[in-house]
C-alpha cells in the first residue's frame, strides 16, 4: 500500500499492473477507485495519452492533461521501456507478485516481447490478465486498428443516434473506450470471483465493438414498447410518418418531455393538460382523449400544434418549477441540467458526491465525480490524483524491488525507465 492508504476499500488487498492507452484507462480507473493498488506503468517520457486534451487553462503539458487527470486519479505511476531486455525482466518481477494486469496492445504484442498470458501465468498461475483490443483477440479483423469513432460507427450506436433525415452522428466525446472499459473491468473481476474460488487465473478478453454493441439492447424492448418505426433515435424520434418532440426550451434552459398517448403515456399526458389549464393554457388540448388517441391516426398537423401549446407553457416557468409541478401531478418531465447546475445540485451536495482534489503541481483543486456507488462496509473514492510521469519510480523499484539508487540512475541512462 502507497502513501495514499485505501486500507479499508473493496479491493485494497490487490495490486493491478495497468498497461492500458486511452482504449482501457477507464478500466484501471474503475479498480482504483475500489481501492486496488493500481501501478500505471507508462514508457520513458510519458504515455502518449497525457497528450489528449482538453488540458487545464489550455496549456498543452503532460502534467496538465484533463483527460489523462480523469482516467488516471487513484493510481500510482512508474516508467518502464517494455521493449528492451532488462525492462522484460523487470516487469517479469512486477507480474509475479501482482494480483491483475491490464493492457490493450494489439493482439501478440505482449506474446511477441515474451509477456504474453502463457509466459506470464507460469511466473504467476493466480494472475488475471485482461486484454482490451478494437475487434478482440481472434477474428479476421481481430489485427485492425480503430479509432473510438470507428467503434461507435461499427458497433452500431452511432446508427441510431441523430435524426431520420439526415446521416448517422455521435456525441463530441469519446464513448467506446469507456464502453471496453467498463466492460473489462466487469470482466477482470468476474475473473477474480473464479480465481478466489478455484486458485485459476485466466486471461479476460475484451471488444470494444462487442461492448458497443451491448449498448443496442434497450433498442429491443424499446422498440416493442413505444411500436417504433424509426432509423434513428435522437432529439426527434420517427412514428411511422409522424415526428415528435423530446426537448423544448423552458425559461431557464431545456426539459425533456415526451408528448405521449395510449393507455401506457396517455394519462400522464392529460395530467400535464390539466396542470397547462390551471393557467388558462391548455386550449386545443384539453378535448383530446390522449388515452384511446395513437399516433398512427394523427396528422403530423395536429402534433405540431399540441407541441406549439406545451413549448409556450414550458417557456413560462424555469425547468425547476416544471420538474416540481411534474412530480406533484404524477407525470414524466425531467430537466436538461448543465454542467454547472449539476455540480450545484442539493441531492449530489446531500450523498457527496463530489471530490475536491488538491493538485499542487498545478497550484489548483480540482473537483472530480465520487464513488461509483455508496457502501456500509466501505466509502470507496479519490484519494489521490494522476501521477507525475515516473513519480513512483523510488517507491516501487528500489522500496519493493531492492534495486538501489546507482542501479536506477543506470537503467535511466539506458532509457529503460
Amino acid at each position: 500500500m502507497h502513501e495514499y492508504q485505501k486500507a479499508e476499500w473493496q479491493l485494497a488487498a490487490y495490486r493491478v499492473l495497468d498497461l492500458t492507452d486511452e482504449k482501457g484507462l477507464f478500466c484501471g480507473k474503475i479498480l482504483a477507485d475500489l481501492g486496488a493498488d493500481v501501478v500505471k506503468i507508462e514508457p520513458p517520457g510519458g504515455d502518449p495519452a497525457r497528450n489528449v486534451g482538453p488540458f487545464y487553462h489550455d496549456i498543452s503539458h503532460p502534467e496538465a492533461s484533463l483527460f489523462w487527470l480523469a482516467y488516471n486519479a487513484n493510481k500510482r505511476g512508474i516508467t518502464l521501456n517494455l521493449e528492451t531486455r532488462d525492462g522484460q525482466e523487470i516487469f517479469k518481477r512486477l507480474a509475479s507478485s501482482a494480483d491483475f494486469i491490464i493492457e490493450s496492445f494489439p493482439p501478440e504484442y505482449m506474446d511477441k516481447l515474451g509477456l504474453g498470458y502463457p509466459v506470464l501465468s507460469e511466473i504467476n498461475p493466480r494472475i488475471v490478465m485482461t486484454s482490451i483490443t478494437p475487434f478482440g483477440r481472434a477474428g479476421p479483423y481481430k489485427d485492425y486498428k480503430a479509432s473510438d469513432i470507428t467503434e461507435m460507427a461499427m458497433g452500431g450506436l452511432m446508427y441510431i443516434c441523430g435524426d431520420a433525415d439526415r446521416p448517422p452522428v455521435r456525441i463530441s466525446a469519446d464513448q467506446a473506450y469507456l464502453h471496453g472499459g467498463a466492460q473489462a473491468a466487469i470482466g477482470t473481476l468476474i475473473a477474480h470471483w473464479h480465481r478466489e474460488k478455484t486458485g485459476e487465473g485466466q486471461q479476460v478478453d475484451v471488444s470494444i465493438q462487442e461492448s458497443v454493441i451491448w449498448t443496442l439492447m434497450y433498442t429491443i424492448p424499446y422498440w416493442d414498447f413505444a411500436k417504433l418505426l424509426f432509423s434513428r433515435s435522437g432529439n426527434r424520434q420517427t412514428r411511422f410518418d409522424v415526428v415528435y418532440r423530446l426537448i423544448y426550451p423552458c425559461r431557464d434552459g431545456h426539459v425533456c418531455y415526451r408528448l405521449g398517448t395510449g393507455p401506457g403515456l396517455g394519462p400522464m399526458q392529460a395530467r400535464l393538460v390539466k396542470a397547462m389549464d390551471s393557467e388558462g393554457m391548455a386550449e386545443g388540448l384539453k378535448e383530446v382523449n390522449w388515452t384511446e388517441l395513437s399516433f398512427d391516426r394523427v396528422p403530423q398537423s395536429d402534433i405540431n400544434r399540441w407541441e406549439e401549446s406545451m413549448s409556450r407553457y414550458f417557456l413560462k416557468h424555469t425547468k425547476m418549477e416544471l420538474l416540481e409541478e411534474a412530480v406533484k401531478r404524477d407525470y414524466m418531465l425531467f430537466p436538461v441540467f448543465s454542467i454547472q447546475e449539476i455540480l450545484e445540485y442539493p441531492q449530489l451536495a446531500a450523498r457527496k458526491f463530489w471530490i475536491e482534489v488538491n493538485h499542487a503541481e498545478l497550484d489548483t483543486v480540482i473537483t472530480y465525480p465520487g464513488a461509483l456507488f455508496k457502501s456500509n462496509e466501505a466509502q470507496p473514492g479519490i484519494a489521490c490524483r494522476a501521477p507525475l510521469i515516473g513519480e513512483h519510480n523510488e517507491e516501487i523499484y528500489e522500496m519493493e524491488l531492492g534495486l538501489s539508487n546507482q542501479e536506477l540512475i543506470a537503467l535511466k541512462q539506458a532509457n529503460i525507465i
